[in-house]
């Protein structure tokens, strides 16, 4: 076949680098401990209760997960208890906080991306996919394009067929 009929990638000659932030969401099941489920009646917590259902915990159920402690009862609960519970997971759990499925995902991106060795793409030209097949929370684009800035030659979003321009170096 002659020259002028080959068929070329020129996205592939060009150097750019196609970066999926999905490739840093860590892997692992995620599991919601409710703390309501620890107190009397579902609104008040009594201490002597509360080190007793904690102590049933199981932690074979949280080997090697990703916990978000969260309370949906309208009932105040004193910070102890939080430490009392993390206490009894972390010797089995990945990663322990407080808050929602969705804080967990923002602290666990946030955690990717600040051990993730970017130099590799010093000088270069990189294009974050714009589309995936995982959640990812919002934060962490921000948090990518602050630890990408100082590094890269050029910053896109999107396909490489159809990208937008982020900034220039």
């Amino acid at each position: 076949m002659s020259e002028e009929f080959e068929i070329r990638n020129k996205v592939a000659e060009s150097g750019l680098i196609n970066f999926d932030l999905a490739t840093l969401v860590p892997k692992g099941t995620r599991k919601g401990i409710d703390l309501k489920d620890f107190l009397f009646m579902e609104m008040i917590l009594k201490e002597k209760d509360f080190r007793e259902k904690v102590a049933a915990i199981n932690t074979e159920e949280y080997k090697d997960s990703y916990i978000y402690i969260y309370n949906s009862a309208d009932a105040i609960v004193p910070l102890w208890a939080y430490f009392v519970l993390t206490a009894k997971l972390t010797s089995v759990a990945k990663k322990i906080v407080f808050g929602n499925r969705e804080d967990l995902e923002v602290i666990l991106m946030h955690n990717a991306i600040q051990t993730y060795d970017f130099e590799e793409m010093r000088g270069k030209r990189v294009l974050v996919k714009g589309c995936s097949d995982k959640e990812i929370p919002e934060n962490a684009y921000i948090e990518l394009v602050e630890q990408l800035q100082p590094l890269v030659k050029s910053l896109m979003f999107g396909e490489a067929c159809s990208n937008v321009p982020i900034l220039k170096n």
